[in-house]
């Protein structure tokens, strides 16, 4: 059964499970690894209240990951969190892991406050952008500009407690 504990994207593991991701981003990059950005994440965009990143165990072994963290919150109560960095390992997928990982995010989103979910992917990604559609995503328009970046897909969600 998978379980999921809160990590710093410093420490060795969630800075391993990080280097695996952007390889495999960087080797399926449609333009090539030298047009991929990578960018490690900053410890403080995934602490305390503004975010957190997640490690998904299964086995005792780390075989996931993923993050949310605030992007910004205005005072008629939207507050807005990202999902980064969203990665199963090869031999763990097929399983519902990046579902249950997923489903996870948006919990502790939820949790921090969260009434809107946004994430960016790129096209050559079909099995996340299938997973984020029927986990409720929609396209929606760009927020950032991430190079990386080719679709952004939103969620609303209701506060902790309530259903969406």
């Amino acid at each position: 059964m998978v379980s999921f504990r809160e990590a710093v994207v410093t420490e060795p593991s969630a800075h391993e499970l990080l280097t695996e991701y952007f390889l495999a981003r960087a080797t399926g990059f449609p333009s090539g690894p030298a047009a991929y950005r990578r960018s490690y994440p900053r410890p403080e965009q995934f602490a305390g209240p503004a975010g957190v990143f997640v490690m998904a165990e299964l086995g005792g072994n780390d075989v996931g990951c993923g993050g949310i963290r605030l992007l910004d919150a205005d005072s008629t109560s939207v507050a807005r969190f990202e999902v980064k960095h969203l990665f199963i390992r090869p031999e763990a997928r097929g399983y519902g892991l990046g579902r249950a990982l997923l489903d996870e995010l948006e919990g502790l989103a939820r949790a921090r406050g969260a009434t809107e979910l946004v994430l960016d992917t790129h096209s050559s990604l079909t099995a996340a952008q299938g997973l984020y559609r029927a986990s409720g995503f929609e396209h929606i328009e760009a927020y950032n500009d991430n190079p990386n970046a080719t679709d952004w897909f939103g969620k609303a969600l209701a506060p902790a407690g309530l259903s969406s």
